[in-house]
């Protein structure tokens, strides 16, 4: 006859049995099961809510920084800004930083969004599987969009000073010409429009960010939405004031 040890450990050890068989934990049993998390619709999910949180946390620091072109200073200020991202060896560090979390995000929604293609069968229309695909196809082409933007943005700025004229320290110089003249005054209303779907983006984005990290709660979800939509106004709208700054002012309309 077992003793009172062994007998409470198999008790134990049952019970244990059981709560993992409660359906509430089949999705983390499977998960589990794969090798890699990551190998997971579950896993990329939370790598691309995790790394889209991370670029959101970026965009105000660097939107602070391009207010200094309001500055009515000849771009003194900004120009000494420019030059200390340019060379501090700890915004290096943090820039590389940031390209991976772009990389991860971009190449995890490709992901993500072939997956579940692949897995929807075809010809299905309609129901909570419709919409999430429309709005998997929504978050897709803003993103897509906004990637293009990102590119022409990089070339026009930032590599133009680091590899194209790297001598060149009039970054004051190269936004004010940008924004007025470019593509005949074209990009600043490039940029804006970039900047409104980049609102969507973000409104749509960051709180179904939330709710891929399980957090979900009664209380503060609606309080997580309301601070999305406020977030995806003020940044976009921040960031689009500055090219429209410059061409009223080309304009003499400022």
């Amino acid at each position: 006859m077992p003793g009172p040890g062994k007998a409470s450990y198999r008790v134990g050890l049952f019970l244990f049995s059981q709560h993992l068989n409660h359906p509430r934990w089949r999705m983390s049993q499977a998960t589990a099961a794969s090798p890699f998390l990551l190998a997971t619709s579950l896993g990329k999910k939370y790598l691309m809510a995790l790394s889209g949180l991370f670029l959101v946390s970026f965009l105000p620091v660097h939107l602070a920084g391009n207010f200094l072109l309001f500055k009515n200073d000849g771009g003194a200020a900004f120009d000494a800004y420019s030059v200390f991202m340019s060379t501090s060896p700890i915004i290096r560090v943090l820039e590389v930083t940031l390209v991976l979390g772009f990389a991860v995000h971009i190449i995890d929604a490709l992901l993500l969004t072939l997956r579940n293609r692949s897995a929807r069968p075809v010809g299905y229309k309609g129901g909570k599987g419709g919409r999430s695909a429309l709005f998997s196809t929504y978050m897709g082409v803003t993103g897509s969009i906004i990637l293009i933007y990102l590119i022409i943005h990089i070339n026009s700025f930032t590599l133009k000073h680091r590899i194209y004229e790297p001598d060149n320290l009039a970054f004051y110089h190269t936004v004010k010409s940008a924004f007025e003249t470019q593509w005949g005054g074209f990009y600043a209303w490039f940029y804006v429009a970039a900047m409104l779907l980049m609102g969507f983006h973000l409104n749509h984005g960051f709180s179904s960010a939330f709710q891929s990290l399980g957090l979900n709660h009664r209380k503060y979800t609606p309080l997580i939405k309301k601070i999305g939509l406020l977030y995806s106004i003020a940044i976009p709208v921040g960031f689009a004031s500055i090219p429209v700054f410059f061409q009223l002012r080309y304009l003499n309309l400022f």
